[in-house]
């Protein structure tokens, strides 16, 4: 596997640094993090480079790109500091255009180029986390209308987003799961946000639908097909979130090693104690098994070869190595990485809330075992 970049892969990673150089873009996430805002500015500029819609076919705009080429430009942004965790919706856009209808992809292409939040999903209730299957959301059809009845918890972006396509079961046939693409402005629906140990620019909330009446027009996909088309998306979810880590920890990793040349102790840098070699070390070591896995896992999907545990296993192992990774770099930085807002600080409260976000560990477990025995039946 060779993962070298193209010609054109090399100049978007480019445009990213050139972006990421034009100001003090940390001063400003330290800002919409401390308001729990989202960094709308820094996002319409990544849009001008088409960051928002590089994923779409070109057909509707996009660059058409592959994963290797996600995975290069997150690897990009993590590493110069950038919350990558506020893109997740972006490069799951294509699923619109792919299962949406016209008026569908119209509303969300409408939005496409501006910075703001346009979409996400919504399965997770409090009584159907991991285990989709029990979601209680209901839809029913009365007088030529359709109405949404439920609860959802633990939504991410819910606060603003203008669209949630929803999960829900047919109120007279319970095996029946259907999403809904639902207009967040409509009579009946309730918002309560929820506060968060990190990933504060993006928001988080548990939402109601009283009685939403919804028209046939706002059907995603097919009827009774919802289930297995969240499941299917779920590898993407699960590769990008390995990729924000990995790019995470390779930023906390440069801070520190940098650093560690330039702090003195005892009249020398502390990078020539032994104790500092030793982070340094099991720092590089992961940061060289995460870019390993994700670039394979990228190769594999952009080859059809891609197996089912693949992204769930980079969706466990990299953020709890780069939790490993962002640890000790704020063991080098000492007091400097918890005081004043260090960025290494404010990526260990995101890394921590990576572990249960886009499937718990618990669940990557389960799916890799289960994967790899299939193999050997």
């Amino acid at each position: 596997m060779d993962f070298t970049l193209t010609d054109d892969q090399q100049l978007l990673v480019q445009s990213i640094g050139e972006l990421m150089g034009q100001e003090s873009w940390d001063t400003y996430f330290q800002e919409c993090d401390e308001k729990h805002e989202y960094p709308e500015r820094w996002v319409a500029e990544l849009a001008k480079i088409g960051i928002d819609s590089m994923m779409l076919p070109e057909a509707n705009g996009g660059m058409g790109a592959d994963w290797t080429t996600l995975a290069a430009v997150w690897e990009e942004l993590g590493r110069l500091g950038g919350p990558t965790y506020v893109l997740y919706q972006l490069p799951s856009l294509e699923a619109i255009f792919r299962v949406g209808s016209e008026e569908q992809a119209a509303k969300v292409s409408a939005l496409i180029g501006t910075g703001k939040q346009i979409w996400n999903s919504a399965m997770t209730e409090p009584g159907a986390g991991s285990s989709l299957r029990e979601i209680a959301t209901t839809y029913a059809r009365r007088d030529g209308k359709v109405y949404l009845k439920g609860q959802k918890i633990f939504i991410t972006s819910s606060a603003h987003v203008p669209y949630l396509v929803v999960m829900a079961r047919n109120a007279d046939k319970s095996d029946q799961f259907t999403e809904w693409f639902v207009d967040m402005s409509k009579p009946g629906i309730t918002k309560s946000p929820l506060d968060k140990l990190g990933l504060r620019m993006d928001s988080c909330c548990e939402i109601y639908f009283d009685d939403v009446e919804l028209d046939e027009a706002d059907l995603f996909g097919i009827e009774g097909e919802g289930f297995a088309r969240g499941i299917d998306d779920f590898d993407m979810e699960r590769f990008v979130v390995a990729c924000c880590d990995y790019g995470w920890a390779l930023c906390a990793f440069e801070d520190a090693a940098r650093y560690a040349n330039q702090r003195q102790q005892g009249g020398q840098a502390i990078g020539r104690y032994e104790l500092i070699q030793e982070k340094i070390c099991a720092m590089r070591i992961d940061i060289t098994n995460m870019r390993n896995m994700i670039y394979e896992v990228a190769w594999k999907h952009d080859s059809g070869v891609m197996g089912k545990g693949d992204c769930s296993m980079a969706k466990l192992f990299c953020p709890q190595a780069a939790s490993r990774v962002v640890d000790n770099a704020i063991q080098i930085f000492g007091g400097i990485g918890v005081t004043g807002h260090h960025r290494v600080a404010r990526m260990w409260r995101d890394l921590r809330v990576e572990r249960i976000s886009g499937g718990t560990d618990e669940m990557m477990i389960l799916t890799v075992g289960r994967a790899a025995l299939k193999e050997y039946r």
